[in-house]
């Protein structure tokens, strides 16, 4: 059978032209503890460094801000960004990152905690599909793969929508291979595929109907393919659409009834003109994901075809199901897809990790010593010319991103290359001295990459911190406190995504709604339309506060409008009414 489990046939392995000499690993590969312990220790990197980092445009200040004022506001319903209704997205991350607020409070790790918990989890839901569909050495494997490559690691600490997404895609995914084993029971499967509608449903409440079509086309694709009619009976349609509607219908049906006009904002603007139009001024070639992948998955691209190799010549199972042939088809699908889209951004495809995780975990053990120890030597070198690379960093900058932070960059950047060429060199002595397979040693490779992400995502805030407005926040907060409750706060021609949520206070849009367009239009009185009315608005309030770019402040202070600066940066000026 496709990912079969490799220690019932042995002799299966070693004929398959595939597979690397000798017979795979099918047990752990260390002890209990050890695999406890270094649980412990992935948990500690994972999540301690959460709040290291300020939030950073767009999607981070974007998400966390809208939480904030789920929160403060008790409006579960209609989601708002900067007081506006925002209906680009269903609310699911909102809801989990406004209980965190509530619980934790209001601050930079609780907002990018539920992406974390996802990312973390992912880890653990791709060790245990594997080592259900195979055995524990392809769990372990498929565990340290998806933790160690860097596009999963890193969407992991960045409070985005795509990790939650790809983590409830990853259990429909996982739910659907579980529930189409050969052998097991009705009532097994029954539960399997309960769970694999359910989270689909919240795929949905995610990020949009792309939570269940994505994985309705794979399947459709599958049995074409395939031609494994059979599938269907399986699916327990019925009860499982029962599951899918009580779980995504109700938010959709309340939204409506508060907002007449959510139905065609969300479906028809957002969900079929953002993919099919380049309305969304995001655009890439269609090759932009190559890139993205040969990135996100470098510790493991020596692998990569011999992995896919070995997913695609596994017989099927004995009810004709072939899980390694659907892992195939998910990942090219979903690459397709999105390639072919006229909105493309980096994390859009990273719910095709999972899948690549579970198929190269599924080769991992089956790879020689010696295939491995080259795969170690050619990184070893990879990170060392990758150092030298590093050194022209510091020849980067401009007015908004001065050289000095790119050269305080660079050294974040050689210690992370530093550490992942330590742990690649203990690699290499721990396959020297042990007999039990290459995964020992890829223990330690996987930890290279894991540092190696995290501390060069943790030096990434050598910037972070300079666009998030983090350091403008407490002159603005201390003029804030010392003027009346309703003082306005006007964002001029701009919609700084992170300065609300570190301020705790919403701005006024005026001159450019931005994203906010279709909030501005539900709700004119909000807004202040031209900059000539904001003047006006502005000599008339007693009070006021205003946030702009540097150059359009230079541009009103030429008219002797009258601002007093609090605050500024290569980015922004903030100015009080004298």
């Amino acid at each position: 059978m496709p990912l079969q489990r490799y220690s019932r046939a042995d002799s299966a392995v070693s004929s398959d032209r595939t597979s690397p000499p000798g017979a795979a690993a099918t047990h752990w590969p260390v002890g209990g503890w050890t695999i406890v312990l270094l649980l412990v220790a992935l948990a500690l990197i994972w999540f301690v460094p959460l709040g290291w980092r300020h939030l950073v445009p767009s999607d981070e200040g974007r998400y966390a801000e809208m939480a904030r004022e789920m929160f403060v506001t008790g409006d579960w319903i209609t989601p708002r960004y900067n007081g506006y209704k925002y209906f680009e997205k269903p609310p699911l991350q909102t809801w989990m990152n406004a209980l965190t607020f509530a619980w934790f409070g209001i601050g930079q790790w609780q907002a990018r905690l539920y992406t974390a918990l996802a990312g973390f989890a992912g880890v653990l839901v791709a060790g245990y599909t594997a080592a259900r569909l195979i055995n524990p050495a392809a769990g372990f494997a498929a565990a340290l793969v998806l933790a160690s490559a860097p596009y999963w690691q890193l969407m992991g600490h960045f409070n985005t929508l795509d990790m939650g997404l790809s983590f409830w895609m990853e259990v429909t995914l996982c739910a659907m291979l579980l529930g189409q084993r050969a052998g097991i029971g009705g009532r097994e499967a029954r539960r399997w595929m309960w769970l694999c509608w359910g989270s689909m449903a919240l795929a949905v409440l995610s990020k949009g109907l792309i939570g269940i079509m994505l994985p309705g086309a794979v399947l459709v694709l599958y049995t074409l393919i395939e031609r494994d009619w059979a599938l269907w009976r399986r699916l327990y349609l019925p009860s499982g659409l029962v599951v899918f509607f009580a779980i995504a219908t109700p938010w959709f049906v309340l939204v409506q009834q508060r907002n007449p006009e959510f139905f065609n904002f969300f479906f028809v603007v957002q969900q079929f003109d953002r993919y099919l139009t380049p309305a969304q001024n995001r655009p890439g070639p269609v090759y932009y994901f190559v890139a993205v992948l040969l990135v996100g998955f470098l510790p493991w691209l020596s692998l990569g075809w011999q992995s896919i190799r070995h997913a695609l010549a596994q017989p099927r199972q004995s009810n004709g199901f072939a899980p390694g042939k659907l892992l195939i088809i998910w990942s090219v699908f979903i690459f397709l897809f999105f390639s072919a889209s006229h909105s493309k951004l980096v994390s859009y495809v990273l719910p095709i990790a999972p899948a690549l995780a579970l198929v190269i975990g599924a080769y991992l053990p089956h790879v020689s010593r010696d295939t491995w120890r080259r795969h170690l030597i050619g990184y070893a070198v990879f990170l060392v010319l990758a150092a030298i690379g590093a050194y022209f960093i510091a020849r980067s900058g401009d007015a908004r991103t001065p050289n000095v932070l790119y050269r305080e960059f660079r050294v974040w950047v050689w210690a992370a290359i530093g550490v992942a060429f330590v742990l690649t060199l203990a690699a290499l002595a721990v396959l020297r001295r042990t007999e039990r397979g290459v995964l020992p040693s890829a223990v330690a490779f996987g930890a290279a990459w894991i540092m190696l992400a995290t501390i060069g995502g943790t030096g990434h805030d050598v910037f972070g911190r300079e666009s998030s407005g983090a350091l403008l926040a407490p002159a603005v907060k201390a003029a804030l406190a010392r003027l009346p409750a309703d003082t306005p706060f006007y964002g001029v021609a701009m919609l700084d995504h992170t300065l609300p949520f570190y301020v705790g206070h919403t701005t006024i849009m005026v001159a450019s709604p931005d994203e906010l367009r279709f909030g501005v239009m539900q709700e004119p009185s909000k807004w202040v339309p031209t900059i000539p009315e904001w003047i006006a608005r502005w000599d008339a309030d007693p009070h006021a506060l205003a946030v702009m770019a540097p150059a359009l402040y230079g541009q009103l202070a030429a008219q002797h409008v009258p601002m007093r600066v609090i605050a500024r940066d290569a980015r922004r000026v903030v100015v009080e009414k004298p």
